[in-house]
């Protein structure tokens, strides 16, 4: 199997070539004072350094370790902790976090690439820092000046990790209906008690301490999700000078056996009475929990795309190598027994499926980390208000679409391999297993296609999908002129008039018939999906079509016969989507249970 490499020289394109990060971080003056186009250089080649030379070299031997359980103490595969004690040293779980508390305040657009090198190298690890820094987010947002002040430097810094504590056996999306309970004691603290299961990196040693973020129920709260509060419960006290006093009664009761990331601890959670602080109002646990969840949601999109990127690595590496047949075309390699397979159609499709979506995705995961930039940074109320409300109807999609395209190329990167994909050593099964859970946690993806459909689509009429038709049309206006541009921009223009009429379809089906929103949410998600990184995809050839005359290396013209398979082979895909989901909810919901 191809060792992983960070894909910098493609990471720098999109940052700089595609979107011009550096100029939109120079436009906000809060993030202009922490960021550069140097110093944000010198942080991608640090961080590539780390995932391909660091992290993951540990990936697959830690995959056959595994986490191990003992007494309600978890020790991680062997390395973990010096690992983490790179991440520690280099100040790189605090790299998005706030400032004022130790936090390096770099901006999401270039988290984003860090996040993905980490996934793609080593995911069970990479989830670590990824949990930890949510849980910042979600305790700088809405925490006391106290909390903060006493649990954020030490988060930032790694010494102290960060678990988010949501599901309960019987409670997993709705999360309304949780037994969590948390009774009020006379200092100001809290006693809970209650089970929770499949908490990520809830106990381990790597860390001195573990911060959970866990949602409970206090005494007289209303039912439902609206009586859901959240509470900041350390798995050791801390003490008034900072220091680690008793060990609260909390503790990891197992540990998941699971189908991937076995690397992970994936925790049983058991809290009977332990201390905990509330944070944020009593009651609106669960408004305080989605400020990360924009984030975390984007953030597992971009584990999908780390997987896709480790696996064409692998594939295309294979691919170049293995001799097997001979091209249609006759001999390529007449020196060889065979032909490498690179010369085969079939794999050659493979191959640019993977490739069209994980260059397409990570110029739409680092698009709406922009957005998620403008949301935060920016000086602008208007500005601000446009972002939130694309960042609202994106995130489900970078969420669903890249993870599910994620399983998609891996499988698809597997199949390169033929027989050996199946084979533990080459690691194409790993990445199988371990990318699929990226479809079920922090929101399955059948719930971010309720959500984009039910919400983010029709509840508001279609308003926020405006303003993404808005940005990709005056995309489209404002380089009709663009030569390069002119075999892309009318089917991009069709692939958006086709999902603006099925939006429109779906919001007036939905006034006579809820089913109509259920039953088209996957395959809307899909069809926005597509037409997203077909956006992408016309922008990526703005950028690479004035320097691919001359190109020696390859990177520029690849690009541009990469877009033309995408537009060619991948894209009409959106007109099946749209007939599907104009058949209406019907024939899916004619059958009676007995029937199924």
């Amino acid at each position: 199997m191809a060792d992983y490499q960070a894909p910098l020289r493609d990471i720098r394109f999109v940052l700089n070539e595609v979107f011009d990060a550096p100029s939109l971080w120079a436009s906000m003056p809060r993030l202009a004072e922490n960021v550069d186009a140097d110093t944000a250089d010198a942080i991608l080649e640090e961080a590539g350094k780390i995932a391909g030379g660091v992290l993951a070299p540990l990936n697959r031997e830690a995959d056959e370790q595994g986490c191990q359980w003992q007494d309600g103490e978890v020790t991680t595969p062997e390395g973990f902790r010096e690992a983490y004690q790179t991440l520690l040293e280099g100040g790189w779980i605090g790299l998005g976090g706030n400032p004022e508390f130790g936090g390096m305040g770099m901006p999401k657009t270039l988290v984003a690439q860090y996040e993905e090198m980490t996934q793609g190298a080593n995911m069970a690890f990479g989830l670590a820092p990824m949990l930890t820094a949510g849980a910042c987010l979600a305790l700088d947002a809405h925490g006391s000046q106290e909390l903060k002040e006493k649990y954020l430097p030490n988060m930032y810094s790694g010494v102290w990790s960060g678990a988010m504590d949501l599901t309960e056996p019987h409670a997993g999306t709705d999360l309304g209906i949780i037994r969590t309970k948390a009774e009020p004691n006379d200092d100001g603290s809290y006693n809970v008690t209650g089970t929770k299961i499949f908490i990520t990196w809830g106990e381990h040693d790597m860390a001195e301490n573990i911060v959970h973020l866990v949602l409970a129920k206090l005494p007289d709260a209303p039912k439902g999700p609206k009586g859901i509060s959240l509470f900041l419960v350390p798995k050791f006290l801390v003490n008034e000078d900072g220091s680690l006093g008793d060990r609260n009664s909390l503790a990891c009761g197992s540990l998941e056996k699971k189908m991937g990331i076995k690397a992970s601890a994936t925790c049983v959670m058991n809290f009977d009475g332990a201390r905990g602080w509330l944070v944020g109002e009593p009651n609106k646990g669960l408004a305080a929990m989605f400020t990360m969840m924009n984030y975390e949601r984007l953030g597992v999109g971009i584990q999908g795309l780390g997987a896709m990127e480790a696996s064409l690595q692998s594939a295309r590496e294979y691919a170049l190598e293995r001799l097997q047949s001979r091209a249609p075309t006759g001999k390529q390699a007449p020196e060889k027994a065979a032909d490498p397979i690179i010369v085969h159609p079939d794999v050659r499709r493979m191959l640019l499926t993977m490739k069209g979506f994980v260059e397409g995705g990570r110029a739409f995961s680092t698009y709406v980390a922009q957005w998620l930039d403008m949301a935060k940074y920016s000086d602008d109320d208007a500005d601000r208000a446009k972002a939130d409300a694309m960042v609202a109807l994106l995130t489900p999609v970078a969420k669903a679409f890249l993870t599910d395209r994620g399983l998609d190329a891996c499988v698809t990167g597997q199949q390169v391999f033929g027989g050996h994909g199946y084979i533990r050593e080459w690691g194409q099964e790993q990445l199988v297993r371990d990318v699929r859970i990226t479809q079920i946690y922090e929101g399955a993806n059948g719930i971010q296609a309720l959500d984009l459909m039910g919400r983010k689509i029709v509840a508001n009429e279609g308003r926020f999908f405006e303003l993404f038709a808005e940005d990709v049309a005056a995309f489209i206006e404002a380089n009709q002129g663009d030569a390069a541009l002119a075999p892309y921009l009318e089917p991009l223009a069709a692939s958006l008039e086709r999902l603006a009429d099925v939006t429109e379809a779906v919001i007036e089906a939905a006034v006579d018939d809820p089913n109509e929103v259920g039953a088209a949410s996957v395959e809307y998600l899909d069809l926005f999906g597509l037409t997203a990184l077909a956006y992408m995809w016309v922008r990526i050839v703005k950028a690479a079509a004035p320097k691919a005359e001359g190109d020696t290396s390859g990177f520029y013209t690849g690009k541009l016969k990469t877009a033309r398979f995408y537009f060619e082979r991948l894209l009409p895909r959106t007109v099946s989507l749209a007939e599907g989901i104009r058949s209406g909810s019907e024939a899916m919901m004619d059958l009676t249970a007995d029937e199924f």
